[in-house]
């Protein structure tokens, strides 16, 4: 199977990162489904349903997957392709500090999960992915604690 340049890259269409586990793919498919349906989404139309299905469809198969990502993967040598675009560094930052590039939160600022959701955080604290900015996450965790503890709650 080939799968053609101008295609929109699957993992940017799943908001998953290429490394990421077959289950979380799944998980990822089945809450844009529901977001992206026809049927439950109105104001949507069939093309984003139907970028959505095309992605699953290459990246639940293990084969096809690895298919893809080697083409994804390989150097372009066509003249009339364009130079790829640059993207942001993995811990981007902006005024809020590291911004996360990938996940349901890619785009987010750390400082702005503290607010939205702690939960997730915490557990980004103690997976393998959030590693490198850990010493960033217990900053704004024991600064949120503080600021708990000198209001009278925890």
């Amino acid at each position: 199977m080939h799968f053609s340049s101008g295609d929109v890259d699957c993992y940017a269409t799943l908001q998953v990162h290429p490394l990421a586990h077959p289950a979380v793919i799944t998980a990822a498919y089945r809450a844009l489904a529901r977001l992206l349906h026809p049927d439950h989404a109105g104001e949507h139309t069939d093309p984003p349903m139907a970028r959505l299905n095309r992605a699953y469809a290459i990246l639940r198969d293990p084969e096809t997957r690895r298919t893809y990502d080697d083409e994804r993967a390989a150097p372009t040598n066509s003249p009339k392709s364009p130079a790829p675009a640059a993207t942001p560094p993995p811990t981007a930052t902006d005024r809020r500090g590291t911004v996360l590039p990938y996940g349901r939160y890619a785009g987010w600022a750390l400082q702005d999960l503290v607010r939205q959701d702690l939960d997730y955080l915490r557990w980004l604290l103690r997976h393998p992915s959030g590693r490198r900015y850990q010493a960033e996450i217990a900053r704004l965790l024991a600064l949120k604690a503080t600021a708990a503890s000198s209001l009278g709650r925890r």
